[in-house]
């Protein structure tokens, strides 16, 4: 109910002036049934007849009518913004919280991508959808309190059956209420299931071809559907069921009515225009009943979408935080986002982790780390000792265990929420492009010049490939960058990063999709005219060559550390990895 009242006031303005355009639709039904009342009682003798009247009421009948038709227009045309804006602030706050919550960025997101889009867009709608019957049942409860007042002047028998249909609609609505809560919580979660599927169905098509396993892809997909299928059934059967007892106990309601109107017509304490007035009302007033059936299984329904929304939050915020106006643009253009402002304590003079642990995945073990301003240096390690986790731990994307992390000796807490643009920027070991421009890729939203662009692209040695792009920067670059070569898509990774002009530069195995030259070069401008400080993690003889200082990694722990030169005296494994490495290039080089 916190969530409704907040849907309903957050854009009060809206919500009230699209409640007052619906309240005529529901009250207008009041003056056609008076106006059928006094036709039929003039056509049937129980008043004075007259032509010229007659005619006049049927034409402010057919006028009555019309006005609601062209109030239902407006109405509906204006209630659709409310909902979206409703709609809006709850995804909101929901990005909000996934985006800026505390916290390592692993943990953010408690479901695959594929179900929390699910929820954004089925939950949201459950959840606006109980606050806009709130509309609805105000109109039907006005209209009802009148035209009861009004039948029961003139039968107050009849009127009293009526209302019995309201009250048994509500009996049963309350008894079936927890069993529409299960059975459309377990719809939803099933429903989410195949959104979910469906997103790991396209993010991994190259394995599942070569796999050969598309029938056993299709297959488990079907299954999918099979029980989202049954759950849907099962969700929309109790609610039909209740629609279905609402409907019958309506209709035998008229019934009644109708028997017990000719008893009462015969003794002329009824007339045809009563009858006709009766008769228009009594479907106006099922209306009331309908309503407060709908609030009433809408009403769980609601609850399982506030709960399933929640769930994408921080473990910390609840209904509250998730209803919450938060600053929504809906009127007018919102403010440009406000860059982290560096002051001088914030330029990095050094960057010190200490035991560092982690158990995620290979894991860390009580590794120590000292970064100083100006430096170059390359964590390097066999596949699986470490070097991924290490970075992704150090920025706070992956959650410790212990350990302290400290910018120019003050300690971080979150590490997530602090080393952000323009303090520190990363490119990942998997590229991550969207289906925009290039420019749209290496700028997210953030404002930059030409000149600034340009500057990153030369440092990630782009400026060639760019310069062989008819459309140039607004080369459309296609889901995940599939129109760009392996190669192009780490380059323009490195480019998002270095255009953010951040104190820390992390290149997670940047290079291995790279020829021989373009990684020289890369590596070469990177290390010379690029950030101030940088950490990279690779394995390959450019970077580390270039290299101030190695950090060697087996197994989660620190194997070696110091000048590459040094190392390959001292530390084994470091010998044993550049041997490899020789082997590995020199075999390339043939290659090609």
């Amino acid at each position: 109910m916190l969530v409704a009242t907040r849907l309903a006031t957050f854009d009060l303005r809206r919500y009230l002036v699209g409640a007052l355009l619906w309240m005529p639709v529901h009250v207008v039904p009041l003056g056609g049934g008076l106006v059928l009342q006094q036709l039929f009682d003039q056509l049937s003798g129980h008043r004075p007849a007259s032509l010229e009247l007659s005619l006049w009421l049927c034409a402010a009948f057919v006028g009555v009518e019309i006005v609601r038709g062209i109030m239902i227009i407006i109405a509906w045309t204006y209630g659709v913004y409310w909902w979206l804006a409703a709609a809006t602030l709850l995804r909101a706050n929901v990005l909000r919280s996934v985006f800026t919550a505390r916290g390592p960025a692993a943990s953010r997101l408690p479901h695959s991508s594929g179900e929390s889009v699910a929820r954004m867009r089925d939950d949201v709608a459950d959840a606006v959808d109980f606050t806009d019957e709130s509309v609805s049942l105000m109109g039907t409860t006005l209209f009802a309190a009148a035209a009861l007042a009004i039948m029961a002047l003139i039968d107050p028998v009849i009127t009293l059956v009526l209302v019995v249909p309201m009250i048994v609609i509500a009996v049963l609505s309350r008894a079936l209420r927890q069993v529409i809560g299960r059975l459309h919580r377990r719809a939803r979660v099933l429903g989410a299931a195949v959104t979910a599927y469906i997103g790991e169905l396209f993010g991994g098509v190259l394995a599942i071809k070569t796999a050969g396993a598309e029938e056993a892809a299709l297959e488990r997909l079907r299954e999918h559907n099979r029980r989202r299928r049954d759950a849907a059934v099962k969700d929309r059967l109790a609610t039909d069921l209740l629609d279905a007892a609402t409907g019958t106990t309506i209709e035998l309601s008229i019934g009644l009515v109708l028997l017990l109107a000719a008893p009462a017509m015969r003794g002329g304490t009824f007339t045809v225009g009563d009858l006709a007035l009766f008769t228009s009302y009594i479907g106006w007033l099922t209306a009331l009943p309908r309503s407060i059936g709908t609030i009433l299984y809408r009403l769980p329904q609601a609850a399982v979408a506030t709960e399933r929304l929640t769930r994408l939050m921080a473990p910390h915020e609840t209904a509250d935080d998730l209803s919450r106006n938060n600053g929504v643009w809906l009127h007018r253009d919102p403010p440009p986002p406000a860059a982290v402002r560096l002051v001088d304590a914030d330029r990095l003079e050094v960057l010190e982790a200490r035991g560092l642990t982690v158990r995620y995945g290979g894991g860390l073990h009580d590794v120590d780390l000292r970064l100083e301003r100006g430096t170059f240096t390359v964590v390097t390690g066999a596949v699986g000792a470490g070097k991924t986790t290490l970075v992704r731990a150090l920025l706070g994307l992956l959650p410790l265990d212990s350990g302290t992390i400290s910018w120019n000796g003050v300690p971080i807490d979150d590490p997530g929420t602090f080393l952000v643009p323009g303090r520190a920027a990363y490119a990942g070991q998997v590229p991550r492009l969207f289906s925009e421009t290039l420019r749209e890729n290496l700028l997210l939203g953030r404002p930059a010049t030409d000149a600034e662009i340009a500057r990153a692209l030369e440092l990630a040695a782009f400026e060639s490939d760019l310069a062989d792009m008819p459309d140039g920067l607004d080369t459309m670059v296609g889901p995940r960058g599939v129109r760009l070569s392996g190669g192009q898509v780490q380059r323009a990774t490195a480019a998002r990063a270095l255009v953010r002009t951040p104190e820390l530069l992390v290149l997670d195995d940047l290079s291995s999709a790279l020829d021989v030259e373009t990684e020289r070069v890369l590596w070469e401008r990177i290390a010379s005219r690029g950030p101030e400080t940088v950490l990279v993690v690779s394995h390959r003889q450019a970077a580390l060559e270039r290299a101030d200082h190695v950090i060697v990694l087996d197994r989660g722990r620190v194997a070696g550390r110091g000048p590459l030169g040094e190392l390959l005296e001292n530390c084994p494994e470091m010998r044993r990895l550049w041997s490899a490495e020789r082997i590995r290039e020199a075999e390339e080089g043939v290659g090609e």
